[in-house]
């Protein structure tokens, strides 16, 4: 972090106190006051998060953090975001979204994520900019004269003029990445894990300082100057050092598996690797001629965390208020490291007995609570055969725990391999809580057709999972993508929360054509009084037979202090203080059938007309004969024959293709979409290769609208 940045985040720290305070007295993300900061997002922001204080002491601890005010900024930013031109489009393709090539070969990994920088908060910069956002990717396919390892682009939003985007800059870092890229807090350095191409197995963390480039691309990146860790806190952009990773006895280990997580204040990185060492490596971003970046050889560290069993590790997380680090492994069993001292790592209990623990853990940090996701809990509480499951341990847990669990889905027999179980997403309840309350949102169902899950959470304590709807058709049990879930304030309705995941193939929405699909769904949560607009939409649960529906508001007003019961018929309505519901359904994400000419409906029948809305009946009738012209206005009727539609709003689950499904998903907050046009989007992957726009053929880097 250089001299500006630090002074841009402490003045965003000292400008923010009353709003942290807000966040604490009224448990709602508030706006930062002041300037807007550079602000890095990469896969550690999903993996580690914040809630709200529950007091002013509590406040001060998670101040020590910047990826606190980092959470703060991009959260609070919401709320001064004015509507997108467009959403993503529930049946076609949006106008403008882009996907670029990262390569004939690329695989850039199903757990890995791009990393997005913003370089102020409150501007939206272009490539014209001295400085412009950018977002990177790793491409998963060693490098080479035509063929990038990491590249850049610039000019990422559809307001920009020229070609949108544009490489910024493409690398050859001489080595097979396939893990995800960190940022340094100024934005002028990258840092990720790669395998060298020679000799094989010999892996490091490479740190690069990139320069903007008008001739680099994919497919002829340049090749940044490669210098010893000594020199590198003085190179002159491009150049790269490489800390390479070592055993407890100076032996070169391998890491195809983990990421780096960086710890901001420390300037650290913690990665695991093969056979289970966790390394720390310190001077990464801000080393000096005195101490540059290096391996930690001392105090206990690298360590094995398990030396019976070793296997290799997934992405490790740092607890600033626990000072542990956190990270699993392929055997199933999870890790506490004091970063102190590697000595004394303590063992969960065996929380995983199929994939393994393959994707990292999600920390709260706020509530000192870990959350591990497993593809097989080793049981055969399912039927007669294992589940899938999510455990939640405190960030002190005793060797031998396994903390507690919620079923999300079977998974398979002993013997036999399921699905790999990725991270879910919290609801903003969960975040704007001051106790761990909300919901958790996963896709599981490891050994079976992958379906959505909506597990509640009350102070802490799991309830039974609500599943939302099966994504494929029977018995084809593709894999799923990590779960993001995001409010967005800025919809012509007002606020929306959507969840964002994908499956590799098979995917039920039409326009993915049972291909591998990126989809979106609505997870915004029933609140307590709170002004909805008509056209709102919420996803609510009816305990009686643990069933979620959506509903929407037809007419506005202010909510009850207390959940009213949801009735389980389409076309029901429920008073709810100022605001009536219409009950559009039992939550599904096939899409519903058109209107047929003359034909018996029945009642609580539902249809997706012409204007891709739903429509409910409430009494059976017969259609005409002709396609009515259908009343536009959420809560409106048509006539139709003998039968009365009602509008109940636009059908809440869009979709597009993406070949095999898609890695982890960045959304980025961070800038004032009212000042550019499409300044706030979704990054991600394709898994598999498809045609990605006039770019070529490849896996592609993709951009999305919310």
């Amino acid at each position: 972090m250089n001299g500006t940045s630090a002074r841009f985040l402490r003045l965003g720290v000292s400008l923010s106190g009353l709003a942290v305070l807000g966040w604490v007295l009224t448990g709602q993300a508030a706006k930062p006051a002041g300037r807007g900061i550079p602000l890095p997002t990469d896969w550690s922001h999903s993996h580690v998060i914040f809630t709200a204080p529950a007091s002013e002491e509590q406040a001060r601890l998670l101040n020590d953090d910047p990826r606190y005010w980092q959470q703060l900024y991009r959260r609070g930013q919401s709320q001064v975001l004015k509507p997108e031109a467009a959403d993503l489009n529930p049946g076609n393709t949006p106008s403008n979204v882009w996907p670029q090539t990262l390569g004939g070969a690329a695989a850039p990994g199903a757990t890995n994520y791009p990393a997005k920088f913003s370089f102020n908060t409150s501007i939206a910069n272009c490539g014209a900019a001295a400085t412009p956002d950018y977002v990177v990717y790793t491409t998963g396919v060693i490098g080479s004269g035509t063929q990038a390892s990491v590249v850049a682009f610039d000019n990422l939003y559809s307001g920009c003029g020229g070609t949108v985007p544009s490489v910024y800059w493409a690398y050859n870092t001489g080595g097979l990445i396939l893990t995800s890229p960190v940022l340094s807090l100024d934005g002028t350095q990258v840092a990720f894990v790669q395998t060298s191409g020679s000799p094989t197995g010999l892996a490091g963390l490479v740190i690069l300082k990139w320069k903007a480039s008008a001739t680099e691309t994919v497919g002829a990146p340049g090749v940044p100057t490669s210098v010893s860790n000594a020199l590198y806190p003085t190179c002159v952009a491009p150049c790269m050092t490489e800390v390479f990773l070592h055993d407890g006895h100076g032996v070169a280990v391998d890491d195809r598996t983990s990421s780096a997580y960086y710890d901001y204040t420390n300037d650290i990185a913690w990665t695991g690797g093969a056979i289970g060492w966790l390394h720390k490596i310190t001077g990464v971003f801000k080393g000096t001629a005195l101490n540059p970046p290096g391996e930690v050889s001392a105090g206990g560290f690298p360590v094995q965390v398990n030396t019976t069993n070793p296997s290799a590790l997934s992405n490790p997380v740092y607890d600033h208020i626990s000072r542990n680090v956190f990270v699993g492994d392929a055997g199933g069993f999870f890790y506490r490291v004091p970063s102190a001292t590697g000595t004394t790592a303590t063992a969960s209990g065996k929380l995983d007995f199929g994939t393994g623990l393959v994707e990292s853990p999600i920390l709260d940090v706020t509530n000192s609570l870990i959350y591990v996701f497993s593809s097989s809990d080793g049981s055969t509480s399912c039927g007669g055969v294992a589940c899938s499951a999510v455990f939640q341990l405190s960030t002190t847990f005793a060797s031998g725990s396994k903390g507690s669990n919620v079923l999300v889905g079977t998974s398979v027999a002993s013997g036999n391999t399921p699905n790999p179980l990725y991270i879910g997403g919290f609801d903003s309840t969960y975040y704007g809580s001051a106790g761990a309350t909300g919901n958790l949102y996963v896709c599981g169902n490891t050994g079976g057709d992958p379906n959505l899950y909506r597990v509640p959470i009350n102070s802490g304590v799991f309830g039974a999972a609500a599943a939302i709807a099966p994504l494929t058709p029977a018995a084809q049990k593709p894999a799923c993508s990590p779960v993001t879930d995001f409010s967005n304030p800025n919809t012509s309705v007002g606020t929306t929360e959507r969840i964002f995941f994908s499956v590799a193939n098979s995917a039920r929405p039409t326009p993915c054509a049972n291909r591998g699909c990126m989809m979106n769904f609505i997870s915004m949560p029933w609140r307590a009084s709170t002004h909805f607009n008509v056209g709102q939409q919420i996803l609510v649960l009816r305990t009686a037979n643990n069933t979620l529906y959506l509903n929407t508001a037809i007419t506005a007003g202010t909510t009850s202090t207390s959940e009213p019961v949801w009735p389980t018929n389409p076309s029901n309505q429920t008073v709810d203080g100022g605001v009536t519901w219409v009950n559009q359904g039992a939550t599904t994400v096939n899409t519903l059938t058109g209107w047929t000419a003359n034909h018996i409906y029945g009642n609580v029948s539902r249809i997706i007309d012409s204007n891709n809305n739903v429509e409910v009946l409430p009494l059976s009738g017969r259609s005409g004969g002709a396609v009515p012209t259908w009343n536009t206005n959420v809560g409106g009727t048509t006539t139709d024959g003998t039968a009365i539609w009602t509008n109940a709003g636009p059908w809440p689950n869009a979709a597009i293709p993406a070949a095999s499904g898609t890695g982890g998903i960045i959304i980025d907050n961070a800038v004032n979409s009212g000042t550019l046009t499409g300044a706030s989007q979704v990054y991600f992957f394709t898994l598999g290769s498809q045609v990605c726009g006039t770019s070529g053929t490849g896996a592609c880097a993709m951009q999305e609208p919310q």
